[in-house]
């Protein structure tokens, strides 16, 4: 190691690392607890260590200079290290206490979580869950999230994830719709069929051509992109929408349209940092909800850990 070549403070490094990435020095001092010109006076000085122009002032705005964003490669590389550092040093404590972010998509975390949530509190009092609601894929790399539910396989080698089960989706339609629609025998009867879709609903009608739909964008005229916005407008008997059958079935009102056909199947993957082995409060966590998400929670207790699962990701 050249410790005469490190020349600057890491605290400087972190306030231009925190500016590149949140675009301005008032979204970084909020991501970072501190003031504007705190921010500024370490950016400063780290220029002058570094001498290198960081930032100009276009405007009332700062733009990182060619140099700035040759750097933030290397920077984002020191975060990154730092965070694992931190992640090792925090997860040795051995008590089941203290926050664990778990994200999934809005729908699960509406329909799904919250008994979930309301059994590891009671069986962690100290635990503080919070869930993020969200149909994009979370950062768990820079700790957006602790923990992830999601429904494709992960490709980061430097995280765990454990393929948990496939879940069952049926297309569902309100009462009240299916009375305007008219009997239908298959999946040759829905061509004037109204469905609920989404801004690109290519991949859902490419899905049900292959199951002997025949349908088009023409049988998508009312849609939304938020999932819990989509299941709406079908409860509200606009269409027929696709959802887990595990929420179809419990909506007062809905129906499923064609019960006899195949469901329409996904995966559940279970997803945490390869650093957060030795945390024992995620370790908690994610063995409980692997239990819960594969049905087999009153058989939930000491054993093999869901965190020491062979890892998934390619």
């Amino acid at each position: 190691m050249n410790w005469a070549a490190i020349s600057f403070d890491w605290n400087h490094v972190r306030a231009f690392l925190a500016t590149v990435e949140e675009g301005s020095l008032s979204a970084a001092a909020r991501a970072l607890g501190s003031t504007q010109p705190t921010l500024g006076r370490q950016i400063a000085q780290l220029q002058d260590e570094l001498g290198v122009t960081l930032f100009q002032r276009v405007g009332r705005s700062l733009t990182p200079t060619p140099a700035a964003l040759d750097l933030a490669g290397h920077v984002r590389e020191m975060g990154e290290a730092a965070t694992r550092l931190s992640l090792a040093a925090t997860g040795q404590s051995q008590s089941v206490e203290g926050r664990v972010r778990i994200t999934a998509s809005q729908m699960y975390s509406v329909h799904l979580l919250p008994p979930i949530v309301a059994r590891l509190r009671a069986e962690y009092p100290l635990l503080r869950l919070e869930v993020v609601a969200s149909d994009s894929l979370s950062d768990l790399r820079r700790r957006e999230a602790d923990i992830a539910i999601r429904n494709a396989r992960p490709t980061d080698n430097d995280l765990i994830a454990r393929l948990i089960r496939e879940d069952a989706a049926q297309l569902y339609a309100h009462d009240s719709y299916l009375e305007r629609l008219g009997p239908v025998r298959g999946p040759a009867d829905m061509g004037g069929a109204e469905f609920i879709g989404f801004s690109d609903s290519t991949p859902l009608i490419e899905r049900l051509q292959k199951r002997g739909f025949p349908v088009s964008e023409a049988n998508f005229h009312v849609g939304a992109d938020n999932h819990l916005a989509n299941w709406a407008l079908a409860c509200a008997g606009l269409g027929i929408g696709i959802v887990p059958t595990s929420v179809g079935d419990a909506a007062p009102g809905m129906r499923q349209v064609l019960p006899e056909t195949r469901p329409f199947l996904f995966p559940i993957w279970l997803v945490a940092p390869q650093e957060l082995r030795t945390s024992r409060r995620v370790r908690a966590v994610f063995d409980r909800l692997a239990d819960a998400l594969a049905g087999r929670e009153e058989n939930a207790g000491p054993g093999a850990n869901a965190l020491d699962a062979p890892r998934r990701g390619a």
